[in-house]
């Protein structure tokens, strides 16, 4: 009997005898397993794994996070509300500022202190904008310095986030970046700096935890050999001022898997010798961009890369195969920190990922990398946050790129304009996984198949991640098939169900997407999740992110 005339019988029947013969079915049905084994602990998942990244680039911070005390956008202290409000929904907890590339060119000095005495610089990132931008005098290219240090640290707290401060190591020195800690966290009225915070609105120490040693410090932080690098971070770190603050400091790492990078600075800093010294390193960074270059074009930095909004299918798993390569990229990198890492004291923190699309989709002219976000990037963001679930024991911190008007953003503004993207929804519904205890949770599913160049392809069937709190199971996973559903028996091990519900992001055009004039396109919604026997049954719809929350007895 197929579905459809399995149904219409079943509609025919008693509600008790339809209930019955629909769980029958399904488990007949059922083409993907998944299979839960509550007693096999990965370790705690981090809250900061679900952490953002903010940079003075395009419109990220003006227009998006700043619009300016006297604006007629609702605002607390110049900051967007509605930004703020979307960042307490997901539970924000940490946020990396101010760069990014942008990092290693800022001279914190310079947002400090009276706004209207402030300098004005030239922005980084002013020759990859437009020529006819380039020669207009707006905060993108000329900045400002209105929105500074406290001002993020005040946006911060607004969100109930953490700061997470990337130093500038390539053009500052060590001494700049002791008086940047001392600014943020020595006591009320103890130093001119902490007099200076004060003035600037913040009068008790920030508590700033989370630095950064430079970015990406084998490009634009500096294009240092590995070994230099490791010199200038033992310069940095040496003997900074905590002020009670327990600092946790993170070395650049490297660009994707570059795994010359990361033994170079090891050897350097270890001095070829394995340790149980963490020789102060908190966590190591790691970037990891998926973009795949669209069918002939060439490969161009930026113009190569595929479209936001025009692609195809082969389009979508090629995309998603260079996003899945973020669980080798983990693995490979923490194999090179436990070479000398002995006591594994050091995280990894991936504070740079995301798809990464040619320019077309922004906007307005002056949001620089600034790019539409579909149903697509919701699949792709999902991947890669399951991925840092499956791997609890390894990475410490993450920061999805960018927050706003930006690559993979969660938020689009523009003037009084506000969306929120289908990345939110995601991040939304894997906000419970935070501090929750990572499972092991194995996927059975027929692959997708698919032609590449005229060759055949393979990509995985359904994929995810699990974790335990309060006696809630949580379990999050991707159907990245864009034409099959997959039905899938859920056995828990370990555990029994006692009832379940679900949540999904999923539409029928896989190019949908919110607009400024749009902006309820895509939202989350719930979905019917069946308890039966010890488990869960559930169809995962075509290219769809899903969450079941399951109540364990």
């Amino acid at each position: 009997m197929d579905r459809r005339s399995f149904v219409k019988a079943a509609a025919a029947t008693a509600a008790a005898t339809a209930v019955f013969n629909r769980r029958s079915a399904l488990a007949a049905e059922a083409d993907s397993h998944i299979e839960v084994l509550i007693d096999e602990p990965i370790g705690t998942i981090s809250p900061e794994i679900y952490g953002h990244f903010t940079e003075h680039l395009g419109t990220v911070v003006y227009d998006g996070i700043y619009v300016g005390e006297d604006s007629k956008i609702p605002n607390q202290n110049g900051l967007r509300s509605a930004l703020i409000e979307g960042m307490r929904q997901i539970k924000a907890p940490v946020v990396r500022w101010p760069g990014g590339c942008f990092a290693d060119s800022y001279d914190w000095r310079d947002g400090i202190g009276p706004r209207g005495k402030r300098p004005r610089r030239t922005n980084f990132w002013m020759d990859a904008n437009p020529e006819p931008i380039r020669r207009t005098n707006i905060a993108q290219i000329y900045e400002p310095n209105t929105f500074g240090t406290a001002d993020f640290v005040r946006f911060c707290k607004l969100c109930g986030a953490e700061p997470y401060i990337a130093a500038n190591v390539r053009s500052l020195t060590p001494l700049d970046f002791d008086h940047w800690v001392e600014y943020c966290n020595s006591p009320r009225g103890a130093t001119t700096l902490a007099e200076t915070r004060e003035s600037d609105g913040s009068a008790e120490p920030c508590n700033v935890r989370y630095w950064g040693v430079g970015n990406e410090s084998w490009g634009c932080g500096g294009n240092f050999d590995p070994e230099d690098y490791a010199i200038e971070y033992k310069r940095f770190t040496t003997w900074v001022p905590s002020y009670g603050v327990n600092l946790r400091f993170v070395a650049s790492g490297p660009g994707s898997d570059d795994l010359s990078w990361s033994r170079g600075f090891f050897r350097k800093l270890y001095r070829e010798r394995p340790s149980q010294d963490s020789h102060g390193i908190w966590g190591m960074s790691v970037h990891h961009y998926a973009w795949n270059l669209s069918r002939g074009k060439t490969q161009d930095w930026n113009a190569g890369k595929g479209d936001a909004l025009r692609f195809d299918p082969i389009d979508w798993y090629e995309l998603a195969r260079e996003t899945d390569r973020m669980e080798a990229i983990i693995n490979d990198q923490w194999t090179v920190v436990g070479e000398f890492d002995l006591s594994r004291k050091i995280k990894l923190v991936v504070d740079e990922y995301g798809p990464w699309y040619r320019p077309g989709t922004e906007y307005s002219p002056e949001q620089l990398l600034g790019q539409q976000i579909t149903v697509r990037d919701a699949a792709m963001t999902a991947i890669s946050l399951d991925t840092f679930n499956r791997n609890a024991d390894k990475v410490g911190m993450a920061a999805c790129a960018q927050l706003v008007n930006n690559l993979n953003a969660l938020f689009l503004t523009h003037e009084e304009k506000f969306t929120r993207t289908p990345n939110f929804y995601v991040f939304e519904m894997y906000a419970a996984h935070q501090g929750g205890t990572a499972v092991r949770a194995e996927f059975s599913a027929p692959e997708v198949r698919y032609d590449r160049d005229g060759k055949p392809a393979t990509f995985w069937g359904l994929k995810g991640s699990a974790s335990v709190k309060d006696k809630v199971l949580t379990l999050t996973a991707v159907n990245p098939d864009v034409s099959q559903p997959r039905e899938a028996e859920i056995a828990l091990r370990g555990a029994k169900a006692k009832s379940a519900r679900a949540w999904m992001v999923h539409e029928g055009d896989i190019h949908a997407h919110n607009t400024l004039d749009a902006p309820d396109q895509v939202k989350s919604r719930t979905a019917e999740a069946t308890v039966r026997g010890n488990g869960v049954s559930f169809t995962f719809p075509p290219a769809s992110v899903v969450k079941i929350e399951v109540e364990l007895v």
